[in-house]
């Protein structure tokens, strides 16, 4: 029964010093609850002479990460550089050294997770990552073990707190996408180079992480369609708000429940949803009021129903919750010689695949700047009810002057494909200015009770 687990950092910037801070407030409490002491023997950086304030003795430091990733006295590396490449290396060789490995890392789990997995578990190790998706919620847990008994039926986040905090800007303050963005900026919410976060790429790593353990096979970057709110315009936040609406950028995760039952009756694994894109919600709905740079996951599962986990979803404090977690669970699994206690990933649905985005249904909020005459309504609703196409109700906003007026329709239910091939032929007529703005709609409505 290990008294002590010798701890190795690979990183100390914002998170890693949050980290260490965080230890050596809570220590003594974490060490009285497991029985074991967690303690930080080595740390790896780049710089020895930068001034980093922390609660430990300078001669920890090292700039060699091999040397704490092969030390056969470290039992746990925590790697918290960031980056792909590089930490890839770093947690290979970790766990090729008989040493788990924890990390926040979700750009490296979404693209290398099956790799580094299986590595994990020939050499008898874990791979630890709580931290990886939605700063301090334990969502990782959650699925992995709270709701194990549960099939996923559908789960819905708000996973990037820099767009969160722009539109929930653009909304209650009227500011455009560029002014919103400028001030996160300002505030440290996002970075210098926006990209990662604004166009949806952040949040489409996490999402593909939690498809991943929800259904039991694994998700790639790739397969995960992704938009982001670059460039959104206010009047479409302004319109939705008149209608009842509020924009998030979602990350979905949910099976396609009409896919085609076989002949004996049987209902194939249905393939699984897995979109990041603006989204427009009821604005009484539970996720509609997660504001400012605030996360939420709202999970429904078959025996447990409605589920929700809110809070920060990034900053030193929060992210450094998540891998004192991880810690924890380390901990006791190298004190009880249980490693792999919790799998950190099992493949367990061999059908398990993604649905093109082409055959996603729903409903969908669509503005036009149209010409106002006579019949520009009658030849829209045309190429409309040619392909199926529903409208569930119309507005043309008032106090626009001149001949070219904003119309905002509101579709049923449709398939993606369906409405990208009305909106090229919609944008032709000349009676149309400009591009149409598409934009989904998530009713969350009841789920259909299937038969068994």
């Amino acid at each position: 029964m290990a008294e002590k687990v010798s701890v190795g950092l690979i990183g100390c910037g914002v998170v890693g010093g949050g980290l260490v801070r965080a230890l050596s407030r809570n220590g003594a409490l974490m060490a009285s609850r497991l029985g074991a002491q967690i303690s930080v023997e080595r740390i790896a950086v780049r710089d020895l002479s930068k001034n980093r304030d922390l609660p430990v003795e300078p001669a920890i430091f090292t700039t060699d990460w091999m040397s704490i990733a092969t030390d056969p006295a470290i039992h746990l590396v925590v790697e918290l550089v960031g980056g792909t490449d590089t930490a890839r290396e770093m947690i290979l060789t970790a766990l090729r050294h008989g040493k788990s490995v924890i990390t926040a890392n979700k750009a490296l789990i979404c693209e290398y997770g099956e790799e580094l997995f299986e590595e994990a578990e020939k050499n008898g190790v874990n791979l630890y990552y709580e931290a990886s998706v939605a700063g301090g919620i334990p969502i990782i847990k959650a699925l992995r073990e709270g709701l194990i008994g549960n099939r996923v039926q559908r789960l819905y986040g708000i996973l990037n707190g820099t767009c969160n905090y722009i539109l929930t800007q653009m909304k209650n303050k009227g500011w455009d996408f560029d002014y919103a963005l400028a001030e996160a900026q300002r505030l440290g919410y996002a970075e210098a180079d926006p990209a990662l976060d604004v166009d949806g790429h952040d949040t489409a790593h996490k999402a593909g992480i939690l498809a991943s353990l929800s259904y039991g096979f694994w998700v790639r970057p790739d397969q995960v369609h992704t938009e982001g709110i670059r460039g959104l315009d206010i009047l479409d936040i302004q319109f939705a708000a008149r209608m009842g609406y509020t924009f998030k950028l979602l990350a979905m995760v949910k099976p396609n429940l009409a896919a085609p039952v076989s002949q004996n009756g049987a209902r194939p694994f249905s393939p699984v949803q897995v979109t990041v894109f603006p989204t427009l919600l009821p604005e009484d709905h539970v996720l509609a009021n997660v504001n400012g740079v605030f996360n939420a996951v709202f999970v429904q599962g078959d025996v447990v129903g409605e589920t929700l986990y809110y809070g920060p979803g990034a900053g030193a404090d929060a992210t450094a919750s998540a891998v004192l977690s991880d810690l924890a669970d380390a901990a006791l699994d190298i004190k009880c010689d249980s490693a792999g206690r919790v799998p950190a990933f099992t493949p367990h649905e061999e059908d398990g695949e993604v649905q093109d985005i082409d055959s996603v249904v729903c409903p969908f909020y669509l503005r036009l700047q149209v010409m106002d005459r006579p019949g520009t309504m009658a030849n829209i609703a045309s190429i409309l009810g040619d392909l199926n196409i529903g409208i569930s109700s119309m507005f043309q906003p008032e106090g626009h002057e001149g001949d070219r007026v904003p119309l905002v329709l509101m579709i049923h239910d449709a398939r993606h494909d369906a409405m990208r091939e009305a909106l090229k032929k919609i944008g032709q007529l000349d009676v149309v200015f400009g591009d149409p703005v598409m934009i989904r709609v998530e009713p969350f409505d009841p789920l259909p009770v299937l038969a068994d």
